[in-house]
């Protein structure tokens, strides 16, 4: 047996702050893809106590009840009564929007990218979905949290929470699960005795039961360590727009490029090109390429080829790394408008990824593995 190591992801809840900041984000991009496909959107959200402002850039053709956007996406995650700590009926709504700069668009309306930057994807076969074993157990575990305080109100379970996973891995290759951590809000009713007993009946011991392959000893459980959490969402803790883009994509097992997803339309390749080296990486693994694979891309802004594109295999790959390589280059227009095209990232449907994660959801046009049969 080789040297064992602990690597460890995390995942939020759709009630955190930073979630629900992102939430609102996607959900008025996806308003302005309703009313013209081709809107030019980067939106930010703050969201305190009380207040959610809306800033950033936006033009589009036609007309985006802004605050009624804004309120609808709170309520809709469960923050709808100030005795939670916030409530999107009664809480200030602040926008701040201008149009787009002209000195983006000039580069943008020739088929450039939106902006420079490195932007990276992957993905490894040690899960269905093709994600790093610690990030899907970590966003199951919020996922479940979500369901168990939707479907049974009575427990106490308020919606903003976090989760994080360790697993023990032997090289590329996981072997067992070490630690979890669950921290969720809950009512004041509730005992610390009884938020821990409900945690582990609830939400962690179902999650478990799908990934059961990977308990192999006593796991270590540390649910609501600090003794209670009332206060959470945005009375606790400010939210902002992209302030969880490790949870976004991989859980630290890739490197990240620091572009936030939420809220920018597809000419932004900050998220345009990252879920295109998903899907790339993804048709490699699910090709047989390689076990796992990792896709770096960089543009220059108002270019609309990258400046590189770097495949990585990490010594899984079944055949010679240069020659996947030369598959991918040949196989994918790695251009800002090839990308919008091959992955339809002109429809309204980014809200969904503000939740559990922007990869590892069949739903998503870019983790579709059709497109392998390219690389074959």
């Amino acid at each position: 047996m080789g040297k064992l190591k602990v690597f460890t992801s995390e995942s939020v809840s759709e009630g955190h702050p930073d979630k629900l900041a992102d939430q609102v984000s996607d959900a008025l991009l996806d308003e302005c893809l309703r009313q013209d496909r081709m809107a030019r959107v980067a939106i930010e959200t703050f969201l305190t106590r009380g207040l959610a402002v809306v800033a950033g850039e936006v033009t589009v053709d036609g007309y985006v009840d802004v605050a009624r956007i804004v309120r609808e996406t709170i309520n809709e995650v469960g923050y709808t009564d100030t005795a939670l700590g916030f409530d999107g009926d009664t809480c200030g709504v602040m926008v701040a929007i201008q149009e787009q700069s002209p000195d983006i668009a000039v580069g943008v309306d020739t088929g450039g990218a939106g902006d420079q930057g490195m932007m990276f994807g992957m993905a490894t076969n040690e899960t269905e979905e093709l994600m790093p074993l610690t990030l899907s157990i970590s966003h199951a575990l919020t996922r479940r949290q979500a369901e168990v305080r939707r479907k049974h109100p009575s427990f106490g379970l308020r919606p903003d929470a976090k989760s994080q996973v360790s697993v023990y891995y032997e090289g590329n290759t996981p072997k067992r699960i070490d630690t979890i951590v669950l921290s969720t809000q809950h009512s004041p009713n509730l005992s610390h005795d009884n938020v821990v007993q409900l945690v582990k009946e609830q939400i962690i011991n179902p999650v478990l039961k799908d990934y059961e392959k990977y308990i192999d000893g006593e796991i270590k459980f540390h649910i609501n360590p600090t003794g209670i959490f009332t206060i959470g969402g945005p009375q606790g803790d400010t939210g902002l727009t992209g302030r969880k883009i490790i949870v976004d994509t991989y859980g630290g097992m890739c490197p990240h490029g620091g572009g936030a997803f939420s809220g920018k339309d597809p000419t932004k390749v900050d998220r345009s090109a990252a879920y295109m080296a998903r899907h790339v990486a993804k048709c490699v693994v699910a090709a047989g390429l390689a076990d796992k694979c990792q896709v770096a891309l960089a543009y220059a802004i108002g270019v609309a080829q990258p400046v590189s594109v770097n495949v990585e295999t990490f010594g899984t790959e079944k055949v010679d790394p240069d020659a996947i390589a030369d598959k991918v280059m040949k196989a994918f227009d790695m251009s800002p408008k090839g990308i919008i095209e091959l992955l339809n990232l002109r429809e309204p449907q980014y809200k969904e990824t503000a939740r559990n994660g922007h990869f590892g959801n069949p739903a998503f046009p870019w983790e579709s593995t059709a497109n392998a049969e390219r690389l074959k």
